[in-house]
């Protein structure tokens, strides 16, 4: 077995302290612990933001799998929150989505909420998301990380594939 060697190294810019994390790559099957998975995704719950580096000749399917395979371990990645729920010391269970919903709608919202004890806060969707989302979100089975993909061998692609993969 081996193990990986994980040293953060700290970055500044503009006055931030960074730090940057290098991991092994995620392979289809980790979140049911090949090549360690497991151990690469759990530091992944851990971070603010996932840089994942695809190759561009794999194109969109390397992208799904990986993205699969994260959210098989919690790890959902997102561009902006999505929704959340912030607790209050009194008024009510307030709800606004910032989108027509199809999935759940207010009464559900204050239904789960009171079903979780939760009597007084302020629920925002800025998507059309469903009962085991909200649900998730409470339970906190779920991590939300921003992510941005790098495509790397760019240059053994046609411009089209390119402008597919924008």
């Amino acid at each position: 077995v081996h193990n990986f060697d994980l040293h953060p190294r700290l970055a500044y810019i503009k006055g931030a302290e960074l730090q940057l994390l290098d991991l092994p790559g995620i392979i289809e099957g980790a979140a049911d612990g090949k090549g360690r998975g497991r151990q690469v995704i759990a530091v992944g719950k851990s971070s603010d933001l996932v840089l994942m580096i695809l190759d561009a000749q794999r194109g969109e399917e390397q992208k799904a799998k990986l993205t699969r395979e994260m959210e098989n371990t919690g790890i959902v990645q997102q561009d902006e929150a999505q929704h959340h729920y912030q607790a209050l010391e009194n008024g009510g269970v307030h709800f606004a989505a910032a989108v027509n919903l199809t999935k759940i709608d207010d009464r559900m919202v204050k239904a789960i909420m009171q079903e979780y004890k939760i009597h007084n806060c302020h629920v925002k969707f800025n998507g059309d998301y469903d009962v085991d989302d909200l649900i998730d979100t409470i339970e906190g089975n779920r991590k939300y990380v921003k992510c941005i993909y790098v495509y790397n061998k760019i240059d053994t692609i046609s411009i089209e594939d390119v402008n597919e993969l924008m």
